[in-house]
Order: C-alpha cells, then structure tokens, then sequence
C-alpha cells in the first residue's frame, strides 16, 4: 500500500493554488477581485498562481468589460475540479493515517 501523500499534487497543494481551488469549488465562478481579497493576495501573486493553473487546465479565465472597466472572471475545469477533491481525498487519508498511528502510540 503505498503511502498517502504519493496522491498530493504539486501544482494543486501549493497553499495559494489549494485556496483558489477550494473557492472555485464553492461557486461557478468568481472575479479577479473577490480570489485577490478573499486569499489576500497581490495582484502580481494571484496572476501567476492563475497562469500556472491555466496551464494544467484546472481553470478557464475570461476576460470582460462592464462598460469601461476590465473584469476577469475566473472558473474551475472539470479537471480542476477532479484535481482539487483529489487532493482532499489524499490530505484525508493523510489525516486519517496520521491520527490512526497517533492514537497507539500514546
């Protein structure tokens, strides 16, 4: 059986792309803004955190206007979707392992 944290994702574990992931799971989608203040990010940070899970196709960017001012919109893939909850699963069974062992040697 092989260990639990052989199921972590790189791209997906890192803490600021597992919170914008973790956001994305709970909406269909939301903007540029709302990830930069709810994870308190700066723009520059969420941008390349953004670009890198682009680039696995874990999420879609769309770029809008609502009258003169820009506006990004930010989804999760279906992929994404399947990478975030396999993380949890392998950070559950993670847990799981750890608190078993815990538990007899105290």
């Amino acid at each position: 059986m092989t260990h639990p944290i052989t199921g972590l994702e790189e791209v997906v574990h890192q803490r600021v792309r597992l919170g914008i992931l973790a956001i994305l799971d709970e909406a269909k989608r939301v903007d540029f803004a709302f990830l930069r203040n709810s994870l308190e990010l700066t723009d520059g940070n969420l941008a390349r955190h953004l670009q890198v899970l682009e680039a696995a196709g874990y999420v879609g960017i769309q770029k809008t206007f609502e009258g003169r001012r820009p506006r990004t919109w930010v989804r999760a893939t279906s992929a994404g979707g399947r990478a975030f909850h396999a993380e949890i699963a392998s950070l559950q069974a993670l847990l799981d392992r750890v608190t078993t062992q815990g538990e007899g040697s105290r």
